[in-house]
């Protein structure tokens, strides 16, 4: 028997590994599974010595063992139609990365021996390749008979994912690597691929001089087959880049082969590449080093990708720029005086046609500052340039200056409504420093320092377009709020003003256009329509930022006056930025803007704030997006997804911890209704609310019910929120003598999923397939949940701080509760939301929502009170269509109910894997390897899936189930934490914000605390 066969199998398969063994012929297939090595090499051998049998192969990944009993340790001949073989599900997990080099001949033939040398040269190349630039290890190098082969070890799991990027690495060394000589078999990536047997002979055609049958054989392999790992995988299959997204109106600058040709950059050979072309250049133009490897590449679009694959010369990363830059060194520098001049004359032209006066030149900006600052527009972040050169003078207050950054930023956009800024908060807690330290980064000649009257600004003879004006915490007066209402419904045009002077001739007055506005107040600007046209921040007022306050403080005063600098570089670059930014005007376009979906469009002119977010986004990054030059002479630049990831980022926490953009609260509102929702109480008075917040009578009654300040009526909650009414009472007390006494009293009445209901809007997110039906509204959140940094947001951390109900989603900067989430009856049906209890039942989320609250409370018997919470007609459905609605897979009967401590979050969150309690899809959460799973059936135990919504609801069951001895707790006692000490000792669940001085052992969750304390007002 050949040693050669014994060799390979030892090395390919391991000690009792089953696998399978199949032979082709002209006619049949010859198959046998075999977990005995001895018998499968002496089978092998013998059926080698038939001539009719073209190859002898294996399956190379791991076989599921139980399909050795379908040919134990036999081949059978002629199999039969009824005979299986192994395929891709019977395959448990992928050991090897299978690479396979043919020489290119006509069908069914063998290699000639030039063929068959070149296709083994190339493997060493590719092996070389991997080795020297990749740092995979030795593989197992082989002699196909007609080709080579090369094996690397792997450990990957049997999925989509893997095989996805198997392909993908096939793909990348067959771009690599293929020619008119050999190719790289991209058809190798199933996981059921069976591979020759070496030491056995390949039979292709018939066997004459000059195309022979050969024995194909293992010629070297390491001393350890080492793994390798994934990462070096994805490097491999990410070294070519995507094709772009195509976009509309986009038209090709050049044509890459005559630029190549033109420039005496010779082409080695081309292919094509995900419908465009891919150029093997015949010399590295970056690198004198060496001379393969690099390539340029023309998607169908027109886009251009150049590199080089050598780790030394870039990896393969994006250097067209630089390559078109040493070969036309003076081009950028010509197109920047073309487009400069081009601007400044069509403004010119504008300008007199309008009858305006021409705009001022823009201010002398040294050479190397406009070096520097379209330096970072081009290759850096300027937006996170700006908010460092605001953390150097200002603490905290992130969203606050994301928001005056893209007000700015909207002044050069020329489709823009504009954006203009309003922030509410205490006084003292640092709106009017925030708002200077922004403007420090504002050329001067385009701010106005001080305050000034309505007069007056229509006087200004130096107010230049695109002025950044500020008010400061002082009462606006009707003339003024109506000039802010004509400068946000006409940002695009100069706002007009005729009077007389006096000698009785008329005048006409200007405020230039294109100017944005800085609103300062304690409770917002007292005019609906104003605060409805504006980006409304909360100020933080946090502990916590006070205490980063006056960190800050005690830092500064420690200072030398030599080390005090008082402008940055920093400072002078976002200066210049704007300069360069302020002599644009682009028109941005958002290719993807019938994908973007919202929760709530009552308030019409949010979507076009958040548009308007997307295009100030896009404006700050014009020379890193596509662009194009209109047949006007506009510069069209084209918006990505990244600029819909910032503007979502802000947007949301506008409607959620940093501000009130949705519902138009201030922060003490929306915190009074975070207390009033966390109560659980369906009615209530001030003196309540009182010992819940600590607040004054007064306050507490201002909020609710607004107040009137110098002629300005300033609305409460009664008039915002619709969940909160009140009714006046008289009540009959007893007094001591036995006299009775009727006093009155207002009792104010909450309705918890009103509230919640009207708490939801402000969501949006991409529609990732705008043709299908899809699931419902959840899925989508849920997929393009917000990233933003917890620390941006002005959070209390565990504090009742915001107008959301629910502390761990607060704490996440999230929207709102996933499980409280209802689709909008406008954007359902265009109806108006109401009380209707048609539209309530037959609302799918909801219905979903009930059901799975049923099944996570009904563990802790509270399932009659879970009913209790949804009433007839506002979230429940009949019973009939609670039994239609349909469970995942295997799960037949009511939903399972869970334990919070047999699940810890995914890594990575799972989107469209539905949850085991109900149905959804997007799962945050995963089955621990408990008890109860073990005990499972063996085709039950893979780890269960949840949502977030499930898991949530599990926590509030377990935590109202968890209660100490009543007298074991003085809240009385309990001071607010200001360090991490770990979780509840009551529930074990959420972070302890409350503890007892007196008793080290006691510490509580905000809900622990809270539930104390109404039982303590109710005892």
């Amino acid at each position: 028997m050949d040693d050669s066969l014994h060799q390979a199998i030892a090395l390919l398969i391991a000690p009792g590994q089953v696998i399978e063994v199949r032979a082709l012929t002209d006619q049949w297939i010859h198959s046998g599974y075999f977990d005995d090595c001895e018998e499968l090499a002496r089978q092998v051998a013998a059926l080698d010595t038939d001539q009719g049998v073209q190859g002898i192969y294996f399956t190379l990944n791991e076989v599921n063992p139980a399909l050795l009993s379908r040919r134990a340790n036999r081949i059978k001949m002629r199999l039969g139609k009824k005979d299986a073989t192994t395929s891709d599900a019977d395959i448990l997990r992928r050991r090897w990365f299978p690479i396979d080099i043919d020489p290119v001949r006509p069908s069914g033939v063998s290699s000639t021996d030039e063929e068959h040398q070149a296709a083994l040269v190339r493997a060493a190349e590719i092996a070389a390749f991997l080795g020297r630039e990749q740092g995979w290890p030795t593989p197992v190098m082989a002699d196909s008979g007609n080709g080579a082969h090369l094996l690397y070890r792997i450990d990957l799991p049997n999925d989509e994912e893997s095989r996805d990027l198997v392909k993908k690495c096939l793909d990348t060394l067959d771009t690599m690597f293929s020619n008119s000589a050999v190719t790289v078999d991209t058809a190798n990536f199933n996981a059921a691929r069976i591979w020759k047997i070496y030491g056995t002979t390949s039979r292709k055609g018939d066997n004459t001089r000059d195309r022979p049958h050969r024995k194909s054989l293992v010629l070297s392999f390491g001393d350890q087959l080492n793994v390798v790992d994934t990462s070096s995988l994805r490097k491999l299959a990410g070294l070519f880049p995507c094709a772009p997204p195509e976009i509309k109106g986009y038209k090709k600058a050049l044509d890459l082969r005559e630029w190549l040709t033109c420039h005496g950059l010779h082409v080695a050979h081309e292919k094509p590449y995900q419908g465009g072309t891919l150029f093997v250049l015949d010399a590295c133009p970056f690198s004198g080093d060496h001379h393969d490897g690099a390539f340029a590449i023309q998607f169908p679009n027109g886009a251009i990708h150049a590199g080089c694959h050598h780790a030394s010369c870039g990896g393969g990363r994006q250097r067209w720029q630089e390559l078109r830059a040493k070969y036309e060194p003076r081009r950028a520098e010509q197109r920047e005086q073309h487009e400069r001049s081009w601007r400044r004359e069509r403004a010119v032209a504008r300008a007199e046609q309008e009858g305006r006066v021409v705009p001022p030149a823009s201010s002398s900006l040294p050479a190397e500052h406009r070096a520097e600052a379209r330096e970072v527009l081009r290759h850096g972040d300027p937006l996170a340039l700006m908010l460092t050169a605001f953390a150097q003078e200002h603490v905290g207050d992130e969203i606050l200056a994301r928001c005056m950054i893209l007000s700015m930023a909207s002044q050069a956009v020329k489709n823009s409504d504009g954006l203009h800024v309003s922030v509410t908060g205490d006084s003292g807690k640092g709106k009017t420093h925030a708002f200077r330290k922004m403007l420090r980064q504002v050329p001067d000649r385009l701010k106005v320092k001080g305050t000034v009257s309505n007069k007056a600004l229509y006087y200004m003879k130096d107010l230049a377009p695109r002025s950044v004006l500020m008010s400061d915490d002082t009462e606006l007066s009707d003339s003024i709020q109506e000039i802010l209402k004509s400068a946000t419904s006409n940002f695009n045009e100069p706002i007009t003003h005729t009077t007389v002077t006096k000698d009785l001739s008329c005048r006409v007055c200007r405020i230039p256009e294109r100017c944005v506005w800085w609103i300062a107040k304690k409770e917002g600007t007292g005019d609906d329509q104003v605060m409805n046209r504006m980006l409304t921040c909360w100020i933080d007022e946090s502990p916590e930022q006070d205490a980063r306050v006056l960190a800050a403080k005690q830092r500064k005063e420690q200072q030398d006056p030599d080390t005090i600098t008082d402008e940055t570089p920093e400072l002078r670059t976002c200066r210049a930025i704007w300069e360069v930014l302020h002599e644009q005007m682009f028109w941005v376009v958002i290719p993807f803007s019938a994908r973007i979906r919202f929760h709530a469009i009552r308030n019409r002119r949010n979507p076009d704030m958040f548009y308007d977010l997307i295009k100030s986004h896009t404006a700050l990054f014009f020379l890193q997006r596509a662009q194009k030059t209109a047949e006007d002479g506009t510069l069209c630049v084209y918006a990505t997804e990244a600029d819909f990831s910032a503007a979502n980022e802000i947007f949301t926490l506008l409607n959620g911890t940093a501000g009130g953009q949705e519902s138009k609260l201030t922060k003490k509102e929306a915190d009074l209704l975070a207390v009033i929702q966390q109560a659980g109480r369906s009615e209530f008075t001030i003196q309540d609310l009182q010992r819940l917040t600590g607040s004054s009578y007064s306050s507490i009654y201002r909020t609710i019910k607004g107040y009137d300040s110098r002629g300005k009526n300033y609305t409460g909650l009664l008039e915002k929120c619709p969940a909160l009414s009140y009714t006046d009472r008289t009540v009959t007390m007893n007094e001591e003598d036995g006299i009775n006494v009727r006093r009155r009293t207002e009792a104010y009445a909450w309705d918890p999923e009103l509230y919640r209901y009207w708490a939801s809007g402000g969501a949006c997110w991409l529609d990732r397939d705008p043709g299908g039906d899809g699931p419902g509204p959840l899925q989508p959140l849920q997929q393009d949940s917000c990233s933003f940094p917890a620390g941006a947001g002005n959070d209390r951390d565990g504090s009742v701080s915001s107008g959301f109900p629910n502390n761990a989603h607060r704490k996440e900067n999230s929207v709102l509760k996933t499980d409280d989430l209802q689709q909008s009856q406008e954007f359902a049906g265009g109806q108006e939301p109401g009380p209707d209890p048609d539209h309530s039942v037959h609302d799918p989320e909801s219905a979903a929502t009930a059901i799975q609250n049923e099944a996570i409370m009904a563990q802790s018997g509270n399932l009659e009170t879970q009913h209790s919470r949804f009433p007839s007609g506002r979230c429940t459905q009949p019973a009939a269509t609670m039994q239609a609605t349909s469970f995942p897979a295997g799960n037949d009967e009511r939903p399972r109910t869970i334990r919070v401590a047999d699940y810890k979050p995914l890594d990575i969150p799972e989107p469209g894997t539905p949850c085991c309690v109900c149905g959804k899809k997007g799962s945050w959460f995963v089955e621990k390897l408990t008890t109860e799973r073990r005990a499972r059936p063996r085709d039950q135990q893979d780890a269960r899936r949840i949502c977030r919504s499930c898991h949530a609801l599990a926590v509030k069951a377990e935590q109202s189930a968890r209660q100490p001895l009543p007298g074991t707790v003085d809240v009385s006692r309990c001071t607010r934490l200001t360090v991490d000490v770990g979780k509840c000792s009551i529930c074990g669940l959420e972070k302890a914000v409350w503890a007892d001085p007196s008793d080290v052992g006691v510490h509580l969750c905000e809900h622990c605390y809270e539930r104390e304390v109404r039982g303590r007002m109710a005892g």
